[in-house]
């Protein structure tokens, strides 16, 4: 894991010494507020949680992940730079760990700069703390979830803009898999079996458990999987490139 903290170090690095991660602070910051005060009307409900609040990560992320996930490795292709990164003594899993961490942990400091709210609402009242920690945790396994499934689909092309559209199509899929629009599709002719297995693969159904502050195992061993899942294929759609 050292060279993949190495890399991870270098593409953090990578979004400061660019206006994109201000950028994407403050976007995400003025959206949240946004939807939590005005869409979620956080003070008209009367109520010391932060439900509404963390109700629309969900919907943000997939406005915003697949913008910071699409250069991860189109940029490296177009560039031309992904051969030499191919040239350093890392593995392939190890380079695709590091491009992961890297925009993991800048998803952690952008969600850490929401902390006025958890205390804003502690000023307001008693909240369960308890749910708030569990909420942050399924938001950030999410963002995860987001941003593998980004990272893969950026191995696929060197158009940026081509990325970013197919990411957010197959999030919002994965997103609405629970719901009868995507069910309805597959009930007619699939067996029930698969129609459940599809519903389970919605990610706010695994979410909204956590975000009510049950910390199901099963919940954090989909998050955990889908990630290891999406980044063994974004490892083998890399190796193939190379190959090619």
């Amino acid at each position: 894991m050292k060279n993949a903290w190495i890399i991870a170090r270098r593409e953090l690095s990578g979004y400061f010494s660019t206006p994109i991660a201000y950028v994407f602070i403050v976007i995400f910051l003025f959206l949240i507020g946004i939807f939590t005060f005005y869409l979620g009307s956080f003070f008209d409900r009367g109520q010391a949680d932060l439900v509404t609040f963390f109700s629309f990560h969900p919907w943000v992320y997939l406005a915003l992940i697949p913008a910071l996930t699409m250069r991860l490795w189109a940029e490296e292709r177009k560039a031309g730079t992904i051969e030499l990164l191919l040239t350093l003594p890392v593995s392939m899993f190890e380079a695709v760990i590091g491009k992961f961490l890297a925009t993991w942990l800048f998803t952690a400091v952008t969600l850490a700069f929401t902390f006025p709210m958890w205390l804003t609402v502690n000023f307001l009242g008693q909240p369960d703390n308890g749910v708030v920690v569990a909420s942050y945790l399924g938001s950030l396994l999410m963002a995860g979830a987001f941003i593998a499934i980004g990272a893969c689909v950026s191995a696929l092309t060197k158009n940026q803009v081509i990325a970013f559209v197919i990411t957010v199509v197959v999030c919002l899929l994965f997103l609405l898999s629970g719901f009868p629009l995507v069910l309805d599709f597959f009930s007619g002719w699939a067996p029930q079996v698969l129609v459940e297995a599809i519903s389970g693969l919605s990610f706010l159904t695994h979410f909204d458990g956590l975000a009510k502050g049950v910390i199901d195992l099963r919940d954090i061993i989909f998050f955990v999987s889908f990630i290891v899942f999406w980044l063994f294929a974004n490892a083998i759609l890399i190796e193939a490139r190379k190959a090619g």
